[in-house]
């Protein structure tokens, strides 16, 4: 949505609004168009940051720890998701190596610890240093993280080798399913309460 200070541009029919002081739950909407204009953020940045740092935590769990355990014949063998992309990398696959590297690993580590830089802050009222371009870049890289399809990528490869082989699932693979439901949530925030809770007056300033 085109904003402009104390307006608000209609991103169906283009038409100018005065923005209003919303309630809790409020939404309003285009008069001309029916397009939602502008919505209460509530307390958003207080329930993102505790589901910000419960991510991070499965994060590390889910790289830290092996996804799964196989046993063939009296052997055994387990990996983690780095060692995942070390192997793709040596059979020749890079390019399927670096796109798990990006999508499973660095954007979404990227998502959080931009969300994490943003709120702590912001829960002491307090705007932090380079705040539009941070919001921005968190908003290009929601496309990116991919953790739900590598997700399901593994549960399929796991059905498919249970028939040869004894599979255990490992500590990451629980991570990885619990990270991928609080993502879920905390990358489905509006990102327009970003800006508002930054710029909103502090006590004793002006409006």
């Amino acid at each position: 949505m085109k904003e402009i200070p104390d307006a608000i541009v209609c991103e169906g029919c283009d038409a100018i609004y005065r923005r209003v002081a919303l309630r809790p739950r409020e939404v309003s909407h285009c008069p001309r168009c029916g397009t939602e204009l502008d919505r209460h953020a509530g307390d958003q940045s207080a329930r993102i940051l505790p589901l910000t740092v419960a991510c991070l935590i499965l994060f590390a769990i889910a790289n830290l720890f092996p996804i799964v355990e196989m046993e063939l014949q009296g052997l055994s063998s387990e990996t983690t998701l780095a060692g995942a992309v070390v192997a793709l990398t040596s059979e020749g696959m890079s390019p399927v190596a670096l796109l798990v590297l990006a999508t499973t690993i660095l954007f979404p580590l990227l998502q959080l610890c931009i969300l994490a830089y943003l709120l702590v802050p912001m829960a002491y009222e307090r705007r932090p240093a380079g705040f539009g371009v941070l919001v921005k870049l968190l908003q290009s890289l929601r496309p990116w993280g991919m953790v739900e399809v590598f997700l399901l990528g593994v549960l399929v490869a796991i059905i498919k080798l249970s028939s040869m082989a004894q599979v255990i699932a490992g500590p990451a693979l629980w991570a990885f399913a619990g990270l991928t439901v609080l993502l879920t949530a905390v990358i489905s925030f509006n990102p327009r309460a970003f800006w508002e809770m930054a710029f909103e007056p502090r006590p004793g300033q002006e409006p």
